[in-house]
């Protein structure tokens, strides 16, 4: 991504709450939300990996531009590029008299130093036949797992704002991700954007138990490893694997799984409890 693309480009023309040309403020569409979603995935150490980034809930009105990052564990992933998905393919790139080299609709700028992509999308085109109005993949993100990195390791894909700054005239970051359309008077106008993580897990996807019932990988089985099962059934948005640095590894999902049906709930935790008191020798 170039320079003049961030400061006078199309997008930063007509991004959103990105303009640099007006400091208006950015209406938002009441009622219109706008879903932002990434894959999960299994990679192998040294091997490559690809995310899906998509898009879906689009309101009628359509998108004539996205504005959003994608942040990542740059200890374990190195992204190496990104491509453009079958929805941003609207036609607006040989249509639009704005776009130039440097200003292609769709542009990315891979910031490894930070664990984040900088992704955008925006036309200049008032035809909304030009923008985005159907769900599918956005864009695939492409790279490489460490070579160093273990079976069971976890990068979060999370999406958040870009790291460039608001306006030309600022030092300011972003504070939102922005996604939406200029009205008919060219104002912005945004929607509400949701997210869903996704993840790139170390491994083949086909991870065994290592030590039945060890939640915790701690190499043993105790109280700790039920907690950590009751904690998972109960608030899974929390505890569930990769969704904070508390959550369950996915060797941890595996070895505690230990009541003969997928998923963990309170029965794998009762039946570590079991073992641990000796009421069990075996799962």
């Amino acid at each position: 991504m170039k320079t003049k693309k961030i400061v006078v480009g199309a997008i930063a023309a007509s991004m959103l709450s990105l303009s640099v040309c007006s400091l208006a403020p950015v209406a938002s569409a009441a009622g219109d939300n706008v879903q932002i979603s990434a894959s999960k995935v299994s990679a192998e150490a040294g091997k490559t990996f690809e995310v899906s980034v998509s898009l879906s809930d689009i309101p009628s009105t359509g998108i004539a531009g996205v504005d959003v990052a994608v942040k990542y564990d740059n200890s374990i992933l190195t992204v190496t590029s990104v491509e453009a998905g079958p929805i941003t393919k609207t036609g607006a790139e040989s249509k639009d008299p704005s776009v130039t080299s440097d200003t292609p609709v769709f542009d990315y700028e891979i910031l490894q130093s930070e664990g984040m992509v900088d992704l955008m999308w925006a036309t200049m085109l008032d035809s909304d036949s030009y923008w985005i109005k159907d769900g599918g993949v956005f864009c695939t993100i492409k790279g490489t797992v460490s070579s160093s990195a273990k079976d069971g390791d976890v990068s979060k894909i999370q999406f958040v704002p870009t790291s460039r700054s608001e306006t030309s005239v600022s030092s300011d970051k972003n504070s939102e991700i922005s996604i939406g359309y200029l009205d008919s008077a060219n104002k912005p106008v945004s929607y509400t954007v949701k997210t869903s993580d996704g993840s790139v897990t170390v491994g083949n996807g086909t991870l065994q138990p290592t030590l039945l019932g060890d939640a915790n990988c701690d190499k043993q089985v105790n109280i700790a490893d039920a907690v950590l099962v009751m904690q998972v059934a109960t608030n899974p948005d929390k505890y569930a694997v990769g969704k904070s640095e508390v959550s369950i590894k996915p060797q941890g999902e595996v070895n505690a799984d230990v009541d003969g049906t997928k998923g963990l709930t309170n029965s794998d935790a009762l039946l570590i409890q079991k073992f641990k008191l000796g009421l069990i020798d075996k799962f």
